[in-house]
């Protein structure tokens, strides 16, 4: 799913701006109203551009979004990008609805990313190419922590009493970790193991 350099139309860029329950810096308050009617099509458009997507159903109305993050130049927020959740609600053909969330993110009027939340499921873009096993969050984190320290993955395999290969999975995102292991490389880390641990998104009922 990805939608990267795809252009935005002026009525989408407003309507995806338009946010009446913010206040910031340089905005006006109450914003002046905009046509939120062009989201619908656009999220519809986005989701069956997906070869499996079902196109009975489609995105039927929207609120008004909530930023995320929004581009700025200022010294304590430097931010190239915008990114904003737009709530609404998808129906089929016969009737049935769910909740809807999109969160879109783009800089200018160029599309960088596009995740929709439809009922309980995420539908969002890849780290990988099709077909290929997704890696897990840890993996791109431990890596940047071991960088930043200078740690190779010898160092670490050593310290943490582990094969080579088990910290190239890791740091792949090929292998989970675990308790145990997380003990183990935050103390090369020179971290606490509460910390790695919230970072690796384990918690005390982890196994």
């Amino acid at each position: 799913m990805s939608p990267a350099g795809r252009t935005l139309s002026a009525d989408v860029i407003a309507a995806l701006t338009y946010w009446p329950g913010s206040i910031g810096p340089g905005r006006k308050f109450p914003p002046d109203p905009v046509d939120l009617t062009v989201l619908p099509s656009f999220f519809t458009g986005l989701l069956q551009d997906l070869p499996w997507w079902n196109r009975d159903w489609k995105v039927t109305d929207v609120e008004p979004g909530l930023p995320v993050e929004v581009a700025s130049d200022h010294v304590s927020s430097v931010t190239r990008f915008t990114e904003v959740s737009v709530p609404g609600t998808v129906c089929s053909d016969s009737g049935e609805t769910l909740p809807f969330v999109a969160k879109v993110r783009f800089a200018g009027d160029q599309l960088i990313r596009f995740q929709a939340k439809i009922g309980d499921v995420v539908v969002g873009p890849a780290q990988t190419p099709a077909g290929r096993l997704e890696p897990h969050p840890f993996a791109g984190v431990f890596t940047r922590l071991m960088t930043l320290r200078g740690i190779q993955v010898r160092d670490m395999a050593m310290e943490t009493g582990r094969a080579m290969s088990t910290i190239h999975m890791l740091r792949s995102g090929r292998l989970n970790p675990h308790p145990v292991l997380v003990k183990d490389v935050a103390a090369v880390l020179h971290m606490s193991q509460a910390d790695v641990t919230a970072i690796a998104g384990l918690d005390d009922n982890t196994r």
